[in-house]
């Protein structure tokens, strides 16, 4: 209310209006809506808006009135920020929200609560990402003539931000406010004197017409006295209360059952008045707008009645800093009128606070009750803002540092930046809950894990497409790889890098082709089927690419490496002279995984003692370790040496789960053999898929 034009505007040149996805407006408060045309129709703004039912109806009018008054005004065109066209195509941009309706936009999850302040005045709590933030606007919390008071949430936000209007200011209470304003004004009106009330045609102007129109009703002696509402939209402003008043307190819903709270006894509605030709010969009571006294009829009559000290003004609500309501409060001896002359001030001016919004002892008790992590303090004027925030803080000094909110009141564009824990957490769904006993904890789920709008939930792939807008498919690879070697060296290679390896025969095929089948069979290797082909085939999935790539390999190396050669090439007919040693000490054939898997354990213990002898037998082998030195002094015989006993057993000829066991006197020395063995037959062995 103090600038015009673009200076009037939000800083939206520092904004990318095409950036920003919602738009929620919490009342119809021009210092909280009145550039919402230019924002929707002048910008590249793309986004949604959503407000309250009586706040569009209401900023419908508020926003087609200052239009009205620009046009009277003769206003610059570059003061002119929206036409009657892009009012209404803003107006039809609009979606409405109840009182906690959830809208989900994006992954940000919002609904309204009640604010009380105005009519469809709303708070707004926001969820994104598993965190919260309550936006307060302007709020009230105490029950007036009409409205209810603010609702406190359920849940603490992580953030709270929130109105600093008053700072540490203290109210009167309602009794004493409404008996002082109705005592000024009949103190006006009885010495002969008009008093005028500047307030806007809506929001805090109808409370106060409720209030005066009982006080006339109780007082008969000043019911000869006119009261005046002037303004364009008294009317209709009064029929959009009367349509939403089942949103309004049970005091007014009681009385709507009788009759109109709003049909006034001593009130007269003036949709026009003309001031030079106003018959203020007697005493009177105008309410006229705006409440600023920037302009309009409530300027023009103050400029007429200013200089009568038997008149008065009285100021009922938030004055804004460079305003005349503003400026008069501080008593100056001179004003300056619309037409530039200055005047002396000499009727009374009063200021009794029937702004709905919360005081410092109301909006400590609202945080108190939030509780919030967070307090981003906002819309009020620097220094009441700063008292507040002392305020604020000398209160939780008391608490825990770790407990203590952080309370934040960044000025114009300052970005407030706050840390958070990840906290994320996933939702069980379908088949996957449906359990006879709850899960324990540490229990594993096998599921798929989908992520929508930072929300997660595990389902099974059959369930995809009941809780998700998923769908299930599947991609089915196949090679033909060259292949001229044998099935039993494919078999051998096979089974010397993977676990769990099946072998089966294809008995559709006309020679009997042979498949192996790997990691639980979703990866068949088929050789036979196609002379000189071996096919591998695989349901697509990343384990599965990466087997499958192996697999092609070991295909490959199996016709090709020197071990292959060994196993598929004939004996030489050149007889040998075999060696003569005992049966036991015989090395055994290494053609099979078991036996390489020994023959390795018996190369590594020879390479760090000094004496190993190997006895094989089947798929097992013992081990006696002879060694001059040991981890426990203690444990070296009187010979010098110390005895260990080995024993390794695989549990087949593919060389799969071997079991050591080591037997010294040396403790120490007898868990490092073992460590040492299992960790190398854990390596030489095969791949568990």
């Amino acid at each position: 209310p103090g600038y015009e034009g673009m200076n009037g505007l939000p800083f939206l040149d520092r904004i990318e209006p095409e950036q920003v996805d919602i738009l929620l407006i919490t009342h119809f408060h021009l210092d909280h809506a009145a550039s919402l045309p230019y924002w929707t129709e002048r910008t590249g703004f793309k986004g949604r808006i959503f407000m309250t039912h009586p706040t569009k109806a209401v900023l419908r009018l508020l926003l087609g009135d200052y239009l009205r008054l620009l046009q009277m005004k003769n206003a610059k065109p570059e003061d002119v920020l929206y036409t009657e066209s892009e009012l209404q195509s803003c107006i039809e941009k609009i979606e409405l929200i109840d009182f906690h309706q959830t809208v989900t936009v994006k992954g940000l999850s919002f609904y309204a609560l009640n604010a009380g302040h105005v009519l469809g005045a709303c708070m707004y709590w926001l969820e994104i990402g598993g965190r919260s933030l309550l936006y307060t606007g302007d709020y009230s919390m105490e029950d007036d003539r009409h409205l209810m008071a603010a609702e406190i949430p359920l849940k603490k936000p992580d953030v709270l931000v929130v109105e600093a209007t008053y700072g540490v200011q203290v109210h009167a209470s309602k009794n004493e406010r409404e008996a002082r304003f109705t005592g000024t004004i009949e103190r006006v009106v009885s010495r002969g004197g008009r008093c005028l009330i500047p307030v806007f045609a809506l929001g805090r102007a109808q409370e106060l017409l409720l209030i005066l129109d009982e006080y006339w009703q109780a007082n008969p002696h000043l019911q000869k006295v006119p009261i005046y509402y002037a303004s364009k939209m008294a009317s209709r402003a009064l029929r959009v209360y009367q349509t939403y008043s089942n949103m309004m307190n049970a005091r007014i819903r009681a009385q709507m059952d009788v009759a109109n709270p709003f049909h006034f006894n001593f009130i007269q509605n003036l949709k026009s008045i003309d001031v030079h030709n106003f018959d203020d010969s007697g005493p009177s009571v105008v309410f006229a707008s705006p409440g600023m006294l920037q302009s309009g009829v409530s300027r023009q009559l103050f400029d007429r009645w200013a200089t009568d000290p038997k008149n008065g003004v009285l100021i009922a609500g938030y004055a804004v800093e460079h305003t005349l309501a503003k400026e008069i409060m501080n008593q100056p001896k001179e004003v300056v009128t619309l037409e530039g002359r200055k005047q002396p001030l000499n009727c009374l001016v009063d200021y009794v606070s029937f702004s709905a919004h919360v005081d410092f002892v109301q909006n400590r008790s609202f945080i108190t009750q939030v509780d919030p992590k967070h307090i981003i303090l906002v819309h009020g004027q620097k220094d009441e803002m700063g008292r507040l925030k002392s305020a604020l803080l000398l209160q939780h000094r008391q608490l825990p540092e770790n407990k203590r909110p952080t309370i934040t009141m960044p000025p114009n564009l300052q970005e407030v930046k706050l840390k958070f824990a990840r906290r994320r957490s996933a939702k069980v769904m379908g088949s996957l809950a449906d359990r006879d006993k709850e899960p324990q904890e540490g229990q594993g789920v096998k599921g798929i894990m989908v992520t929508h709008n930072f929300s997660s939930k595990i389902v099974a792939p059959e369930d995809l497409s009941t809780y998700t807008p998923l769908r299930m498919g599947s991609v089915s690879s196949k090679l033909h790889v060259p292949f001229a070697g044998s099935v039993d060296t494919l078999m051998l290679f096979l089974n010397e890098m993977f676990m769990g390896v099946t072998q089966n025969t294809d008995e559709d095929a006309d020679d009997g082709a042979t498949v192996f089948g790997l990691n639980e069979d979703e990866i068949s290797v088929t050789v036979g089927k196609t002379k000189g082909v071996a096919t591998v085939a695989w349901e697509a999935s990343p384990a599965n690419d990466v087997i499958a790539d192996a697999v092609v390999a070991l295909v490959m190396h199996s016709q090709s490496s020197t071990a292959s050669i060994r196993l598929t090439s004939k004996p030489c007919r050149h007889p040998r002279a075999a060696e003569e040693e005992p049966a036991s000490k015989i090395a055994r054939d290494e053609s099979t995984t078991t036996a390489s898997r020994l023959k390795l354990i018996a190369d590594s213990l020879k390479d760090q003692f000094q004496k190993v002898e190997a006895v094989y037998e089947s798929n097992a082998a013992t081990f006696e370790i002879t060694t001059d030195c040991g981890h426990d002094a203690g444990a070296i015989s009187e010979e010098g040496t110390l005895v260990c006993n080995v024993a390794v057993q695989f549990e087949d000829e593919n060389g799969n789960n071997a079991s050591i066991t080591v037997e010294c006197a040396d403790k120490k020395l007898a868990n490092n053999v073992r460590e040492s063995l299992r960790n190398l037959a854990a390596a030489a062995g095969p791949v568990q898929v």
